[in-house]
């Protein structure tokens, strides 16, 4: 998600640090490579000139060109200016009782899926989502959204088969969610390859009829400026509440992301970063301006530990790091949570500094085998790795698929950690026992 604009800007901001003295020429280069990278990242011509413009009259102040440290002065403008274009604070949702959010967008963007991703976030938060089904148009979509519904336990509307008026259904779907209870209905609409007016027209009266807190629009950031232009075409019919931005997991430019925001006036409230209906999140703009210039982000990396592993569980793992007793069973435990944390080079993006280093890069398929192997082992090899004689490698080569060179080596690099464990426990007792022998 935006490596290559990351790359780029950070070089810039790399030759400007090295840089004695800040000068009108010298930022005038930076900026021109900015404006460059901008535009390879896909972003609006005039989005990209206007931030430019609003940098580099920051950038020329007395406050930059006099501090001691103009380059760490420019990348704090940049990260300043990054926030607002994105969105400045994140816009929560409308939710008044009962909250109605309409959910619209093309076909392939990934609107169902959103919609069920986004029940999924509500029902964790202690709300009581409904999901509704009015894509008359693909009964595939409709298929879905209740395979869907059914995974995260949230009931969905389904319409009669071959109904074709969406306001009746519409109707239909309001007396059933009234039945059903719940305080926040999520209503699944209908799209197209692309915008045209019977669609438009389609979605206004289903408006009008709802009267919705929410109208979100489901947007692909692979399509880059397409997508802005499809946001711009819903904003005039719709008026639109809000921006959902899928695929950013695999879009390497990301410059729909920074000009959606600016051309249509509406926030970007959830991303999608993955096809799972768990990688979802709310949008935090200077969270993702942090990611851009290579700064981290340490609170989302925090809050999908949090989610993914419980305080218990922490507590133990530590306990048995402490004692030096941590088994692959352990291992197997604490990989499976970094994995529900979601791909790992989305993890380690998050962490400042890290996309600098080299070897720092996650194989995922080379991830899958170690997986698979420590899979293939009993619990009891599991918790006691010695007894794994030539015998055993050889079985569980066979049962994950790999070759026992490769087993050998996963042995040895454990075998390897849990000495270093225990050198440290060790360690750590002599200097407590060194410590206690003196009096303060």
């Amino acid at each position: 998600m935006f490596s290559r604009l990351s790359d780029k800007l950070q070089d810039v901001f790399k030759n400007l640090r090295g840089q004695g003295r800040i000068s009108e020429s010298n930022i005038s280069d930076a900026l021109r490579e900015v404006r460059l990278a901008l535009l390879d990242a896909d972003v609006h011509f005039q989005v990209a000139k206007d931030f430019i413009a609003r940098v580099k009259e920051k950038a020329l102040g007395e406050t930059v060109l006099r501090s001691v440290t103009p380059g760490q002065q420019i990348v704090k403008i940049f990260h300043s200016e990054l926030c607002s274009l994105l969105g400045g604070d994140s816009a929560p949702l409308e939710l008044s009782k009962p909250g109605t959010i309409l959910v619209a967008g093309l076909n392939g963007a990934g609107k169902t899926t959103s919609c069920a991703k986004l029940a999924r976030l509500l029902k964790a938060e202690g709300r009581s989502p409904l999901l509704i089904a009015l894509d008359l148009q693909r009964p595939a979509a409709i298929d879905q959204l209740c395979i869907l519904g059914e995974q995260i336990g949230v009931p969905v509307f389904r319409p009669a088969a071959g109904a074709t008026d969406v306001l009746a259904t519409a109707r239909e779907a309001v007396e059933w969610c009234e039945k059903t209870g719940g305080n926040v209905r999520i209503f699944d609409t209908a799209g197209r390859q692309e915008v045209d007016e019977p669609l438009l027209d389609e979605l206004r009266q289903v408006r009008d009829f709802l009267q919705p807190g929410e109208t979100l629009l489901v947007c692909d950031a692979a399509t880059g400026q397409q997508a802005v232009g499809v946001a711009e075409k819903f904003h005039a019919a719709l008026g639109l509440t809000g921006l959902v931005l899928t695929k950013l997991d695999g879009d390497a430019r990301g410059g729909a992301a920074l000009s959606l925001r600016s051309v249509t006036g509406r926030p970007i409230k959830f991303i999608g970063t993955g096809e799972k209906v768990d990688q979802f999140e709310v949008f935090h703009p200077d969270r993702l301006a942090g990611r851009i210039l290579g700064m981290g982000d340490v609170v989302s990396l925090v809050e999908k530990a949090a989610e993914a592993i419980s305080e218990d569980d922490a507590r133990r793992m530590e306990q048995k790091l402490r004692t030096a007793s941590f088994d692959l069973n352990d291992f197997l435990q604490q990989f499976k949570a970094l994995r529900k944390m979601g791909p790992l080079e989305n993890i380690l993006g998050m962490i400042p500094g890290m996309d600098k280093v080299q070897g720092s890069s996650v194989d995922e398929k080379q991830l899958k085998r170690v997986e698979a192997i420590i899979l293939s082992m009993t619990p009891l090899e599991r918790a006691r790795p010695d007894i794994l004689n030539a015998r055993r490698r050889q079985r569980i080569a066979r049962g994950s698929g790999t070759h026992v060179s490769e087993v050998n080596n996963l042995i040895l690099r454990f075998s390897q950690m849990r000495k270093m464990m225990k050198n440290m426990g060790a360690m750590k007792k002599l200097m407590a026992k060194a410590g206690s022998g003196f009096k303060f």
